[in-house]
């Protein structure tokens, strides 16, 4: 409850790198979510290099901060290989490894956040531009990753007008 609870959206990272593993332990976190009838439509791009870290903010028109990042996460989905070869239960599962990355990010003290890439079309042509995503692979966010420089406490999101019991 406290990685859950103690999450934010860290936008500005000190320019140093990640420890050894932490982003396959990233990735694996990713894996280890919940998917329709465990198809598993989900794929990874993991971005480290300078150059392309760039790029990559230069076309997305939230994602300047990773121009700072040390490093980032692309989860893309693949409808084809979804349940019923849905669009839609392909980017839930992928929503759902993204939520797995970001919590896992808080555990190990890193800074993240996510860079909505679907369902802008200009946005998408960048990923698939920079990247080589295929056309049939949907680029869902991208997530930078790094130490955040300043420790922001975690904002209190509860609001009881938003809970029904029994019905509407």
């Amino acid at each position: 409850m406290t990685v859950i609870m103690n999450r934010r959206s860290v936008r500005d990272f000190k320019e140093e790198g990640l420890d050894e593993g932490a982003l396959d332990q990233l990735v694996h976190a990713g894996m280890a979510a919940p998917t329709a009838k465990n198809m598993q439509p989900w794929s990874f791009i993991v971005v480290e290099q300078r150059e392309t870290l760039d790029r990559l903010a230069g076309g997305l028109p939230f994602g300047k901060m990773l121009g700072k990042a040390a490093a980032a996460i692309v989860v893309c989905t693949s409808p084809e290989e979804a349940n019923g070869q849905s669009v839609e239960l392909a980017v839930i599962d992928a929503t759902c490894a993204s939520q797995n990355i970001l919590l896992a990010a808080e555990a190990l003290g890193l800074g993240a956040v996510w860079v909505a890439v679907y369902p802008y079309d200009d946005r998408l042509e960048h990923l698939r531009s920079v990247l080589q995503v295929p056309p049939s692979v949907i680029p869902l966010c991208v997530i930078p990753l790094g130490r955040p420089v300043v420790s922001k406490p975690p904002i209190d999101k509860f609001k009881p007008e938003k809970i029904h019991r029994e019905r509407w």
